[in-house]
């Protein structure tokens, strides 16, 4: 059976969907047989964020409604052992029943080593849908402090499901902040939010809202597979964003981002 985790965070635009996206892409690069699933209907964005949009031909609703069979909404990234079934495009969110997309995730469960589902922003009725579907929960949060807020309101309600387990994922951390004291430590949030440190990922201009990167090499890649290996061993390793900000080159790197 698959690993079945919800990506979920408090409020839209900390990254969910692009770390969703990037975590997909830094399990299967270890060869792990991923499936991606846009759980955000109507306002759904994940085909996007992997360069999928103009490759569905049916979507979610379709094998619900049994317009398809599952293989055909479900879709292959090239070069990859990551797929992604794409959410539903032309209804509303009300239309997808909880006990539905259950037994859908249920139907998929034996086909992948791991199932990633992109949750809506916020806690209305498609976040306890996604929720209720998934063993497990990764929040997604920045180092602010309304960010950090309504993560704390998304944790006590997962608190309420029976989830073997619940971690976070600090988002664009700014290393030059943390080395002068002006942003929350991600140590911090974790303590607050009473759940451990699955990554920390620094803010990174190679990744953009909606995007993920078709090649090389960047600090935030680095950090989610991290993240990626933390999932799969347990090691708990974490990315310092402060390295590259410590002694006399680092204090003129933060000089430099300070006044730019």
């Amino acid at each position: 059976m698959s690993n079945t985790v919800v990506i979920t965070s408090g409020k839209g635009g900390v990254g969910k969907t692009t770390i969703t996206a990037c975590l997909g892409f830094a399990l299967a690069g270890r060869g792990v047989n991923t499936l991606l699933i846009d759980g955000d209907v109507g306002l759904n964005n994940l085909d996007v964020a992997l360069g999928m949009e103009n490759r569905a031909a049916y979507d979610m609703a379709d094998v619900m409604a049994g317009k398809c069979r599952v293989s055909q909404a479900i879709l292959q990234v090239p070069g990859y052992p990551l797929y992604i079934m794409p959410s539903a495009h032309a209804v509303y969110s009300e239309q997808i029943k909880t006990g539905d997309f259950r037994s859908l995730i249920a139907r998929l469960g034996g086909s992948f080593d791991y199932i990633l589902i992109d949750c809506p922003a916020g806690i209305e009725g498609g976040f306890h849908r996604a929720v209720s579907a998934s063993e497990y929960a990764i929040v997604v949060t920045t180092p602010h402090i309304s960010a950090v807020r309504d993560a704390d309101k998304v944790v006590t309600l997962l608190s309420g499901y029976n989830l073997k387990g619940i971690s976070l994922i600090v988002n664009r951390v700014r290393g030059d902040l943390l080395v002068r004291g002006e942003t929350l430590e991600p140590k911090e949030i974790s303590r607050l939010l009473r759940y451990p440190l699955l990554g920390i990922v620094p803010d990174d201009d190679e990744i953009s809202a909606g995007c993920v990167p078709g090649g090389g090499e960047s600090s935030a890649l680095c950090a989610i597979d991290m993240a990626a290996g933390n999932m799969l061993t347990g090691d708990g390793r974490l990315y310092d964003p402060t390295l590259r900000y410590r002694g006399i080159l680092g204090a003129i790197r933060s000089r430099l981002k300070r006044n730019a």
